[in-house]
Formats: C-alpha cells, sequence, structure tokens
C-alpha cells in the first residue's frame, strides 16, 4: 500500500509531536515533522511529498516562503494551514485537500 507522504510544519514541538501522531494513526499516511523554515526546506528536497500541512506558531513572511519554495519545487503540492481543533478537524482538513488532488 503506498502511503500519502505529510510533510508537517509547526514551531511548538509539543503540538507538532502531537500533530505527526494523529497523522501517523492513520495507516494510510506518513507523517514527518519539522520545527524549523530550513528543516522543512531540507527534508521537502530530499523527500517526495503529497501534501504540506502547515501548523500554528509559523509566522506569514516564512509561510509565504516555505509555500513558494514548495510551489516552485512541486507545483502541484497541496498545503494545508491547521491551526488546532482536533484530529476530527485535521483529518477532515487532509481528505479534504487530498480529494480535490485527485479532480
Amino acid at each position: 500500500m503506498n502511503q500519502t507522504q505529510i510533510l508537517v510544519i509547526g514551531r511548538h514541538p509539543e503540538i507538532l509531536q502531537t500533530v505527526v501522531r494523529l497523522v501517523n494513526n492513520n495507516p494510510e499516511w506518513k507523517g514527518t515533522g519539522c520545527l524549523t523554515e530550513q528543516e522543512a526546506i531540507s527534508v521537502f528536497d530530499q523527500q517526495v511529498f503529497d501534501l504540506v500541512l502547515l501548523g500554528a506558531g509559523i509566522d506569514e513572511s516564512s509561510e509565504d516562503s516555505l509555500c513558494a519554495h514548495f510551489k516552485a519545487r512541486k507545483p502541484d503540492i497541496k498545503i494545508v494551514q491547521h491551526y488546532g481543533g482536533g484530529s476530527g478537524l485535521l483529518s477532515a482538513e487532509i481528505y479534504e485537500a487530498l480529494k480535490s488532488n485527485q479532480l
């Protein structure tokens, strides 16, 4: 089974760890977490991701530069902003983004 590769970026270590754990609770998904912009860019350039999940704590300029980098490397990458709200909302956001990818 091919897992959907999800890059999770957040600034708060405990929250990032929780979100990655929630992503990885779904057998169809594989989450990789990054705390810094540099780490996220490095990991994105070395692996193939289907979706990028941006968490709380990322300032607007970092978000803009990350999105620009990801889109330049992979124009069809799906980017989802997740600012909390529980595992049900997280799953719904990911499923919605992936569904829109399959049109």
